[in-house]
C-alpha cells in the first residue's frame, strides 16, 4: 500500500494505464533575421488555434459538467492573452532570433519553475495550467504528435506525473475509473474535474506503478493499493459493493414524492446550463428547472445570439418539461464570466464591478432579444423571468421597463406570449436581503443564490486560496440573512426558493424545513442525497433546530448541531461518493 493524498472521494479497482511523459524534441539552430515574421506568423496561428480548443474543450465540459467548472479553462485563455507572457515569447524570437516553439518552451520552463519555488500550494498548482496551455502551443508549433492512449476495449485507471485538464477532458470519461498522480492537490483544476465527474483521484503517489498492475485507488484516505493481495482485494470489493448498493437504493427513490415524514412536500428542482443537461437532471427525478443559466446560449457563438436562436433553445426546453416549472435566468456575464466578442472593462474588482443586469440594463437592446425570444417560448410551458445581481427597487423597474418595451413589440407583431410571466429576482448581495421587504413588494417570487451572497456576505472571495477557508456557509451571519430573506417573501406572499450549492447539501436540510422553504434547485448529481435525507426529515423537526441554530455564535457550534443532527435520524445513507 502506497499513501498518497485524496483528490477527490470514491473507489477505483482496475488496471492501471500509465501515461508517459512528452518530451519535446527541438534544435536552437538562431533563424535568419529575414524569417522572423514567419516565426511570429507561426506564433499567431498557434495561439488562435490552441484559443479555438480550449474554447470549444470549455463549451464541451459546461453542457456535461456545468458551467463553473468549464471556467476552469478561463485561466487558461487568459495565459493565452496574457501581455507579460507573449511578450516574452516575442521578446525572445526578436532579440535571440529564436524559433517560435524555442521561445514559448523557455517562457513556459521559466514561469512554471518561478510558480513551483512560490511557498503556496495553490499558486504551485497554478502551474499546471501555464504548462498544459504551453504543451497546447508547443503541439500545433512543432505538428501534431500521437499521445500515449489507453485502451478503448476496457475501463482503466490513468496514472501518470501530473494530469492536465486538457488530458482529462480527453479522456473516456465512460472507461476511466481513477486517477492517481505524482503532483497535484485539492484545489488543482484537475481535482475540481475529478470530482464534479465522480472520478476517484489520489494524487502524491510517484512511481511503482505499471501498466498492467492492478490497482486500488481510495480517493477518500489517499491509499493506492498496487497488485494488492486477495484480502484487500475482497475488503475492497465489498466496500465498493456498499457504495453500489447505496447509489442503486438512491435510484430507488427517484420516482418517491419529496415528501417529509410529517407530511411536507418538497419542490426539488434543478440548476442546468443547457439541454443536454436538463436530460440528464429528469433521469434524476428533478420536477422543473430552478434555475436555467443561459450564458452557455451566449457563449455557443462569435457574436450576440439572434432572437429565434435564443427562442429555440428556451422553447425546446420548456416543451421537455411539458409543464413542469422552468426559471430562465437572464444574461449573467462580467466578474469570472466572459463574452469573447464583447469588450468588458478592466476593473480593480470585477466581482463588484460591470456584470449582471448591470450590463443588461446598460445594454437595453441586446436585453430586450433575450426577453422577446423568453417571451415568446412562454406558451409553451411554465416559464417564469430571473433578473440576477439585483440590488435595489431601480434596478427591477428599469429591467421591467425593458420588458414591458418587448412585450409592446409582440403585441404589435402579433406573436402570442404569456402576458402574466412571473418576475423574480436573485438575491445574492446582502444589499438585497437588507431590502427584501420592499423588493418583494415588486416581484413575484426570490430566488437565493447562496454562493455569491455568503461570498458578499462574508467578504471571502470563494476562489481565493488564501482565505477560502473562511468562506463559511454555515455562519451565524448568513443564517440571519436567510431568515431575514424568507421572513420578507412570506409576509408579502411570493414563493421563495434557493438555487445556490446549500441548496444542495443534505446539512443545510433543517435551515430550509425550519425557514419553511420548499423549493430548492441544485445540481443534478445533488437530487437524490437531498431527497433521501428529506424523506427521513420532519418540518416540525427543522423548526425546533433552528431555533437552536439562531442562537449559535460560531460556525463550528451550527456544524455541530448539523452533524449531531443528522447522526440522529434514523436510515441515513452514508453520503461518501463513488464511482
Amino acid at each position: 500500500m502506497v499513501k498518497g493524498n485524496g483528490g477527490a472521494s470514491g473507489i477505483a479497482i482496475g488496471k492501471a494505464f500509465v501515461l508517459p511523459d512528452w518530451e519535446w524534441d527541438m534544435t536552437e539552430n538562431a533563424i535568419d533575421v529575414n524569417d522572423m515574421a514567419f516565426e511570429f506568423e507561426r506564433l499567431h496561428e498557434g495561439v488562435r488555434i490552441s484559443k479555438t480548443e480550449l474554447t470549444q474543450i470549455k463549451q464541451e465540459i459546461a453542457e456535461v459538467l456545468g458551467v463553473e467548472e468549464s471556467n476552469i479553462f478561463d485561466a487558461h485563455l487568459a495565459i493565452l492573452e496574457d501581455p507579460v507572457f507573449m511578450n516574452e515569447v516575442a521578446g525572445i524570437i526578436q532579440r535571440q532570433y529564436k524559433a517560435a516553439e524555442v521561445a514559448v518552451k523557455e517562457v513556459v520552463d521559466k514561469f512554471v519553475n518561478m510558480f513551483d519555488l512560490l511557498d503556496d500550494e495553490y499558486m504551485k498548482e497554478r502551474a499546471l495550467d501555464i504548462k498544459d496551455v504551453g504543451t497546447r502551443l508547443l503541439k500545433h508549433l512543432l505538428g501534431a504528435f500521437e499521445e500515449a492512449k489507453p485502451p478503448e476495449d476496457q475501463p482503466f485507471i490513468i496514472v501518470a506525473r501530473e494530469l492536465t485538464p486538457s488530458q482529462l477532458a480527453h479522456l473516456d470519461s465512460e472507461k476511466l475509473l481513477g486517477i492517481v498522480t505524482a503532483t497535484g492537490g485539492k484545489t488543482s483544476h484537475t481535482a475540481i474535474m475529478a470530482r464534479a465527474m465522480g472520478i476517484p483521484f489520489v494524487f502524491g503517489i510517484d512511481g511503482g506503478v505499471q501498466t498492467g498492475d492492478w490497482l486500488i485507488v481510495d480517493g477518500e484516505s489517499g491509499h493506492v493499493y498496487v497488485n494488492p493481495d486477495a484480502d484487500a482485494g475482497a475488503a475492497y470489493r465489498e466496500r465498493q459493493q456498499t457504495l453500489l448498493q447505496k447509489r442503486e437504493r438512491l435510484q430507488s427513490i427517484v420516482d418517491v414524492p419529496a415528501v417529509t415524514r410529517d407530511g411536507r412536500e418538497f419542490q426539488l428542482l434543478a440548476n442546468i446550463a443547457s439541454l443536454h443537461e436538463l436530460e440528464q437532471t429528469l433521469k434524476r427525478g428533478a420536477k422543473g428547472v430552478g434555475l436555467f443559466r443561459t450564458e452557455m446560449v451566449y457563449m455557443d457563438g462569435t457574436t450576440w445570439p439572434k432572437e429565434e436562436e435564443q427562442f429555440g433553445v428556451y422553447k425546446a426546453a420548456a416543451e421537455k418539461l411539458q409543464g413542469k416549472p422552468l426559471v430562465i435566468r437572464t444574461l449573467d456575464i462580467g466578474g469570472d464570466k466572459q463574452l469573447d466578442y464583447i469588450s468588458l472593462p478592466e476593473e480593480e474588482n470585477p466581482v463588484l464591478g460591470y456584470r449582471g443586469i448591470r450590463i443588461s440594463i446598460d445594454r437595453r437592446d441586446m436585453f430586450k432579444t433575450q426577453l422577446k425570444a423568453i417571451l415568446r417560448a412562454s406558451v409553451y410551458g411554465s416559464i417564469r423571468i430571473l433578473l440576477p445581481m439585483i440590488s435595489s427597487v431601480e434596478e427591477i423597474r428599469k429591467a421591467r421597463d425593458v420588458l414591458e418595451l418587448a412585450k409592446q413589440e409582440l403585441r404589435s407583431a402579433g406573436t402570442a406570449f404569456d402576458e402574466l410571466i412571473p418576475v423574480g429576482i436573485m438575491i445574492e448581495v446582502p444589499a438585497a436581503a437588507a431590502i427584501a421587504d420592499m423588493l418583494a413588494q415588486e416581484v413575484q417570487f426570490f430566488s437565493i443564490g447562496t454562493n455569491d451572497l455568503v461570498q458578499y456576505v462574508l467578504a471571502v472571495d470563494r476562489m481565493n486560496e488564501k482565505i477560502s477557508h473562511l468562506y463559511e456557509p454555515f455562519h451565524p451571519a448568513v443564517l440571519r440573512m436567510l431568515k431575514l430573506t424568507v421572513e420578507a417573501a412570506q409576509k408579502h406572499g411570493i414563493s421563495v426558493s434557493v438555487c445556490g450549492e446549500l441548496a444542495g447539501d443534505p446539512d443545510a436540510l433543517p435551515i430550509w424545513l425550519g425557514l419553511g422553504v420548499h423549493d430548492l434547485s441544485m445540481a443534478a448529481q445533488s437530487l437524490l442525497d437531498v431527497k433521501s435525507r428529506l424523506i427521513e426529515s420532519s418540518e416540525e423537526e427543522g423548526k425546533r433546530l433552528l431555533e437552536r441554530l439562531l442562537d449559535c455564535r460560531t460556525s463550528a457550534e451550527m456544524k455541530g448541531l448539523l452533524q449531531a443532527r443528522e447522526t440522529s435520524v434514523p436510515g441515513t445513507p452514508e453520503r461518501e461518493r463513488d464511482r
